[in-house]
């Protein structure tokens, strides 16, 4: 078990990418603290945990709002007394109300950042100081090729979220590189979650999807799993600052 004796907090974790891991890392020994604003979800997170064998405990969090960081954080130390991985996994998009910049509302706009960027860096800042309180330990942030490229014109607030979420990323990297806390990303491609079903219900619109990555098929959350243990664990202990693609090819086109 890779992730033996590690405490993680994983947000976002109701449901898709976030569940995924959040599982994945308890049954590779990890403790996981689970954290989501959807409480059924986690419930049902929770059982797939426990029915595995691994421990740890579901925190209702909204991410966006720094009181409950900090209760997510103070009950993660309380019941565990460290925090070893933090995964930033929690985000919103609004396909249906995200736009060019022009026709883009500013309550989308701050909605979309005040969940995908500052709670981000909320969790950062308060799982941080036990971290360093103890030696160590490993952010990774979630991405987006929308936040490399323009490849998503129309989406303009959840692009720009993370873009910013790439430069918290190197800025946390290189400001705590010397007290061994890594920083790293993963960029996941078009993920077939329900975060991305209102793009993909249409049939048609999946297959364009579909036909522009390189690999020929969306991604899974079983294809992120492996990539999140090893920047969770040791293995990955002279990494960081890295962007980490998934995304079966699709920046490189």
């Amino acid at each position: 078990m890779r992730l033996r004796g590690k405490v993680a907090i994983v947000t976002g974790a109701a449901a898709g990418l976030g569940r995924a891991v959040a599982v994945r890392f308890a049954c590779e020994g990890a403790i996981v603290v689970a954290a989501d604003i959807n409480t059924a979800g986690g419930a049902t997170v929770m059982k797939q945990i426990h029915a595995s064998g691994g421990e740890g405990l579901f925190v209702p969090t909204d991410v966006s709002q720094e009181r409950d960081v900090a209760a997510l954080v103070e009950e993660t130390i309380r019941r565990y007394d460290r925090i070893d991985v933090l995964y930033n996994n929690a985000a919103v998009l609004f396909h249906d109300r995200d736009a060019r910049a022009h026709q883009l509302s500013l309550e989308t706009w701050e909605q979309t950042m005040s969940v995908n960027l500052r709670g981000a860096f909320l969790c950062a800042k308060h799982a941080i100081p036990p971290m360093l309180q103890q030696g160590g330990g490993s952010i990774i942030n979630l991405g987006s090729p929308t936040g490399m490229t323009g490849c998503a014109p129309n989406l303009t607030a959840y692009s720009t979220s993370k873009a910013g979420i790439f430069g918290l990323t190197r800025m946390m990297a290189a400001g705590y590189a010397r007290d061994q806390i890594r920083v790293n990303a993963i960029v996941p491609g078009t993920m077939d979650t329900p975060m991305n079903d209102g793009l993909l219900i249409d049939e048609a619109a999946r297959e364009q999807y579909r036909e522009a990555v390189p690999m020929g098929r969306l991604g899974l959350p079983s294809d992120i799993e492996g990539l999140a243990v090893f920047l969770a664990s040791d293995e990955s202990a002279y990494c960081t600052g890295g962007l980490y693609t998934c995304d079966g090819g699709l920046t490189t086109v």
